[in-house]
């Protein structure tokens, strides 16, 4: 049955947010097959541990810790699915009190879930099942094994990935795009989550719970100084003089361009910074919308003939009246205060469309370093739970909207949307073309941005068209133990969320 015919038949009305999280628009099916898939690994390996983790293109990565999959194994499991598939079991939904979903998971083997729910603030959880086996999701669930028929898995790195249906053709799975890039990223946020000992946020809870916070909080850190001391020992060997740093929404990546210019200073080279948004046409010449908006996404937004002329002329040595973009009058202006580029000096380029190849031609090949920042956390809620990667940069967006351009949460997820379609179009499109990549995640940031974003989720009322995406986000804090406010001043002030919480000095002299 095509998907257009099951939405009406979801048991819970959160169809909304299928169209909400870090998989392109309409793909947001995970938790309609996730119970279908572990049934299947719960028929096939019983005593296994499953972990479903980050997103990979349309689907996402699961791993059988201390089991390597290999192609047979993946059929095995594919066919098995598609064997509970036709079963059409039905689900079951009931309200279980904590203790007794407490009591289930402790019989069950599951202490990553046990120990979640012993910090759950609520007595009550909602329950699915098929057969004898009982879950949560936070996400639409359908009534039976029948429905959403379309996915596929692929082998990968000793585990697999689920993928979901087409975003355009819900008769056939999404195609499998390989990454290898932002693999390698996340599998160093793996190797930073076994430094710091994590991997649910029941760790987090419990290094805040030992007084540990604080030293988490600087490992963190120094992981961060030590990946962007790499890339700026890259540059310099390479003999870079322009390094593109492109990214998407909240990436942190104003705050990364700052650091790598002091990074670059320790190597004995100076650098300039440039915004790409100073290079933005004038408001009235944005792309019109079919809602009748402007288009802020768009890459034509870019006025390449002007970047490409201002760039050749500092690479040349000449002074240059560079643009400033003025976000309140929507134009371009110029102050009159001359820039010039020194012979040895780095020109770092930072903006939304960095990687994109028709940018990218603008600038002598042998000159460019492109650098894609983005925040891939490694973080699950448990096991089968995972913390969705944009949910992240959506917390952190909210948090800075709210602080310095007042704009409140139902305002910034009113935009989220389009802001997502955008990415999806113009930034991860270009993503393997990077030279370098830096995770801008910080596996303590969360416990932190609740602090600044929950109560404020919590006023977004039933009526508003935003009220189920922030509920969802409510749902993922819930669980994030609540900091000591003094663990605030442990954040240094040239780390990347200050850029979100405020007390950066970074462009302080």
């Amino acid at each position: 049955m095509p998907l257009g015919a099951e939405v009406d038949q979801l048991l819970v009305a959160d169809i909304a947010l299928l169209a909400v999280g870090d998989l392109p628009a309409g793909h947001q099916l995970l938790d309609v097959l996730q119970e279908r898939l572990l049934l299947a690994l719960r028929r096939l390996y019983p005593a296994a541990q499953v972990r479903i983790e980050y997103s990979v293109g349309y689907g996402v990565f699961v791993r059988l810790p201390g089991i390597d999959l290999h192609r047979q194994d993946i059929v095995r499991i594919e066919n098995e699915m598609k064997r509970i598939t036709e079963e059409d079991l039905p689900f079951k939904r009931e309200q279980w009190s904590r203790e007794d979903a407490i009591r289930y998971f402790e019989a069950d083997g599951q202490a990553d879930k046990v120990e979640l729910l012993r910090h759950r603030p609520f007595a009550n959880i909602t329950m699915y099942s098929i057969g004898d086996m009982w879950e949560y999701f936070y996400g639409a669930m359908t009534v039976s094994t029948g429905y959403v028929r379309v996915f596929t898995l692929f082998e990968l790195r000793g585990g697999f990935v689920l993928q979901l249906p087409n975003g355009t053709d819900f008769n056939k799975a999404a195609p499998y795009i390989y990454r290898p890039k932002h693999l390698a990223v996340f599998a160093q946020s793996a190797d930073w989550c076994h430094i710091l000992g994590i991997n649910n946020v029941s760790d987090v809870t419990r290094m805040i719970e030992n007084k540990k916070f604080r030293n988490f909080i600087r490992v963190n850190e120094a992981l961060h100084e030590k990946a962007i001391d790499e890339i700026a020992e890259k540059v310099v060997a390479e003999n870079r003089h322009i390094v593109l740093v492109a990214g998407p929404s909240s990436s942190g990546k104003t705050t990364f361009a700052g650091r790598l210019s002091i990074h670059l200073q320790t190597y004995g080279r100076a650098s300039r910074r440039i915004s790409l948004d100073n290079f933005f046409v004038n408001r009235d010449q944005l792309p019109v919308l079919p809602d009748g908006t402007r288009d802020l996404e768009d890459f034509s937004n870019v006025d390449l003939k002007l970047l490409s002329e201002k760039i050749s002329d500092l690479l040349a040595g000449e002074e240059v009246d560079m643009p400033v973009y003025n976000f309140v009058t929507g134009c371009r202006e110029y102050t009159g205060e001359l820039t010039r580029l020194e012979p040895d000096e780095i020109l770092i380029i930072e903006g939304t469309h960095g990687l994109n190849p028709e940018l990218v031609k603008s600038f002598p090949a042998y000159e460019v370093h492109r650098v894609f920042v983005s925040a891939l956390t490694c973080l699950n809620l448990d096991d089968h739970n995972r913390i969705r990667t944009t949910d992240v940069r959506l917390l952190r967006r909210i948090v800075r909207d709210m602080q310095f351009r007042g704009y409140s949460p139902d305002e910034t997820l009113a935009g989220w949307a389009s802001v997502r379609r955008g990415e999806e179009k113009w930034i991860f499109a270009f993503q393997e073309n990077a030279d370098s990549m830096f995770n801008s995640a910080l596996h303590y940031e969360l416990p932190i941005l609740k602090h600044y974003a929950y109560a404020l989720l919590k006023e977004i009322p039933p009526e508003s068209a935003n009220y189920l995406p922030a509920r969802r986000l409510i749902k993922t804090l819930n669980y994030l133990p609540d900091p000591d406010e003094a663990i605030l001043s442990e954040i240094p002030a040239l780390s990347l969320l200050r850029e979100f919480i405020g007390g950066s000095t970074m462009d302080e002299n």
